[in-house]
């Protein structure tokens, strides 16, 4: 992993996918992509510091960005807040480009709300999953409810990436996607055989 500045670090994949995907698709494409998803890290940063939290690093992989923070000491409901508040700032971002007319960042903005909303944990709609069903039910359930769900959704969400694939004639794009959504099945199904989390 390359480190700039101290506590941020960036994998040597994201930039082999971003270069590859600058050279197929021309590096405005990908400076519209990058800055809807530095917009949406800041949203999940300003609430954190907004409810007392504080950042530590930032992770950037080949399957996304990951904020590593101390919200373990907030209340579920802030720490609620400080999750959705990256997929808001993306929709609101949408909403406005839209208005604006500005269709490619405001179609970058929604896929990137819609996509971090999906139930599948490290997204942020897993983990706000994990954190609403903890809040009202405990964190063993938040837990079960978390991985169960996750499980679900990244399979069948996996296998519609590889049909689609399929029937479209192949779009490498949805391949990080497929391979990140299984991996996060594969997780949530191991978690499962481990006594603490039955």
């Amino acid at each position: 992993m390359w480190h700039w500045p101290e506590r941020v670090r960036v994998s040597g994949g994201f930039w082999l996918l971003a270069a590859w995907f600058a050279l197929a698709n021309g590096p405005a494409l990908l400076a519209v992509i990058l800055s809807a998803a530095a917009l949406h890290e800041g949203g999940h940063m300003a609430a954190l510091y907004l409810l007392g939290g504080r950042a530590e690093g930032l992770r950037v992989t080949v399957f996304g960005a990951e904020l590593d923070t101390d919200a373990a000491r907030l209340s579920y409901p802030r720490e609620l807040a400080v999750v959705l508040a990256g997929p808001a700032v993306n929709l609101l971002c949408g909403l406005i480009l839209s208005a604006l007319g500005v269709w490619t960042a405001a179609g970058a903005h929604l896929s990137l709300c819609v996509f971090n909303l999906l139930p599948v944990r490290p997204l942020d709609g897993g983990r706000a999953l994990q954190l609403l069903v903890s809040w009202l039910a405990g964190p063993e359930a938040g837990e079960r409810a978390a991985r169960r769900i996750g499980a679900a959704a990244a399979l069948t969400l996996c296998a519609g990436a590889v049909w689609l694939m399929s029937r479209t004639g192949g779009s490498l794009w949805l391949l990080p996607a497929a391979a990140g959504l299984l991996a996060a099945a594969v997780r949530e199904t191991a978690l499962g055989g481990h006594p603490d989390f039955l």
